[in-house]
């Protein structure tokens, strides 16, 4: 058996990457994009900006910035590819025979996989993550649409700011982003695929029930069980006539909406692998640029097959102090936004964490509805619609509680009655007629894309940033000072919030 790591990501919205050898085969998992590179480019601006032809003066008035504060006129006006992972590319694609994706956010990248002409690898995934990643994917390019209307057809081989004559003079900060830190990344970027790649891609994926098994080659048993990370995630079981693996994605014993980590399901394996712990770990600071954090294996020898055992050890891991914790921080955010549409602000949260979401939908609608403020509730997505429709279908990847809500007729999530009252507004884009018509403020507003480089929050943000009053929710992980450079100066306040995405270190010792 050999394990490469070809990324080690960076979070819940970057998993880590990695390539498996076993039983002769390579197994690819997952295949993500690191959207948090988009933060080198502007986001559509108020107005058109001609971009000037470089001669020796500018290149020499832009050198001696390079060092100097970043400002907004140092962002990427083009645009924007997308990043995938680094060492990816450098794969043959006919040389991988399965991949395996553990979340919607590990599938990003997979269209550019498959349109190679090269790739015939076997594509598995569960069936939520599959219809929700798809979403995603469809939302990411109709979001990305705007930017491409307003930048006209361009150069798809090789834009002008991938030039090496643009790159050298980007300042140290966004050129690490661009090139990597020894300049090998540059490869590693890809105009976006298109609704159609999509499409073509979800064909050749092969989707899973929970626990559901799939024989590859007659040689391999494939399974999922619940990561608990989010709705439709999961580990994956590799059983071969030699060994069986178990591969341990992004996870956490307890969540607030997703089934709970199943750890019986992983039971009876020679071997584990696990390289995305908790973010919120104090071993985070382990990690330098010089230094990469291996993925922690445990063998047959470190776990024991004693049923009892494994019981007692499942009953001590799926406590809920962290689902208690995670319901703490959504109650300190939901008191935030409330404060502020107390105080005649609105709020504007670009988090795509589906579970969050929908708990932060509960939440802040239980606060208002206790108080004498009607304040208006928008989702503004192209996705919207199907995607809260499809969450109340899947029972089988929800708690507990959210399924004894099925036996009892209630429905999975709260959204469902809130949007029939007209306490929720879906809306397909910031631009629709019907938004426009039903706009009221002060307002609370969920919408993408948390880059803050695509989609209506760049609409909105832009509308709101010198508002005082006003509030702007974002997820720990995002380099805050570089996503909001294009809007300064920023006067709305901005509140940054962690949510667990790994297992913390002392749990898994």
């Amino acid at each position: 058996m050999k394990f490469t790591c070809l990324s080690k990501g960076g979070g819940f919205h970057f998993p880590p990457c990695h390539m498996l050898n076993v039983c002769g085969f390579r197994i690819l998992l997952e295949c993500p994009l690191d959207l948090s590179s988009l933060a080198i480019f502007s986001p559509v601006p108020v107005g058109l900006e001609v971009h000037e032809p470089l001669d020796s003066e500018s290149v020499a008035r832009k050198k001696q910035k390079i060092e100097k504060t970043l400002d907004a006129n140092d962002l990427v006006r083009a645009e924007p590819w997308y990043k995938t992972v680094k060492n990816l590319h450098l794969w043959d694609p006919s040389f991988i025979d399965v991949v395996l994706i553990s979340s919607p956010m590990g599938m990003l990248g997979l269209p550019f996989l498959t349109l190679s002409k090269d790739f015939s690898a076997k594509i598995y995934v569960t069936e939520a993550t599959a219809r929700i990643g798809q979403l995603m994917m469809e939302d990411l390019v109709s979001m990305h649409m705007e930017l491409k209307q307003f930048y006209g057809p361009g150069d798809a081989s090789f834009p002008r700011w991938m030039k090496w004559e643009d790159l050298e003079i980007l300042p140290s900060e966004l050129k690490k982003i661009a090139l990597g830190k020894y300049c090998e990344e540059l490869g590693a970027w890809m105009p976006l695929y298109s609704a159609v790649d999509v499409k073509d891609c979800m064909k050749k994926v092969q989707t899973l029930k929970y626990a559901e098994e799939a024989c590859y080659n007659g040689t391999l048993i494939i399974r999922p069980f619940s990561s608990g990370l989010e709705i439709g995630t999961c580990n994956w079981t590799i059983s071969g006539p030699k060994r069986n693996v178990a591969y341990i994605s992004s996870s956490i014993f307890v969540s607030t909406h997703a089934m709970d980590f199943d750890f019986l399901g992983l039971r009876g394996n020679d071997l584990m692998i696990y390289s995305d712990f908790s973010s919120l770990d104090t071993t985070e600071n382990m990690e330098n640029d010089d230094t990469c954090f291996d993925p922690v294996t445990y063998t047959s020898s470190n776990v024991s097959d004693d049923v009892n055992n494994l019981e007692e050890i499942a009953a001590s891991l799926l406590k809920d102090d962290e689902s208690r914790e995670e319901m703490e921080k959504l109650a300190f955010l939901c008191t935030c936004a409330f404060d502020s549409v107390k105080a005649g602000g609105s709020v504007l949260v670009p988090i795509d964490r589906l579970g969050i979401v929908l708990c932060l939908l509960e939440e802040i609608s239980l606060l208002l509805e206790s108080s004498s403020l009607k304040v208006p509730i928008y989702i503004i997505s192209s996705v919207a619609e199907e995607l809260l429709a499809f969450t109340n279908i899947i029972p089988e990847w929800l708690c507990k509680h959210r399924q004894e809500k099925l036996f009892s007729g209630e429905p999975l999530f709260a959204h469902v009655k809130l949007i029939k009252e007209g306490k929720i507004h879906l809306f397909p884009a910031v631009h629709s007629i019907e938004l426009l018509t039903n706009w009221q403020e002060p307002c609370i507003v969920f919408c993408p894309h948390w880059s803050l480089r695509l989609g209506p929050v760049v609409h909105l943000l832009r509308y709101w940033c010198l508002d005082p009053n006003s509030l702007l929710i974002l997820e720990s992980g995002v380099d805050a000072n570089l996503a909001l450079l294009p809007f300064k100066p920023m006067e709305m306040k901005v509140l940054q919030c962690s949510f667990l995405s790994g297992m913390r270190l002392c749990k898994t010792i």
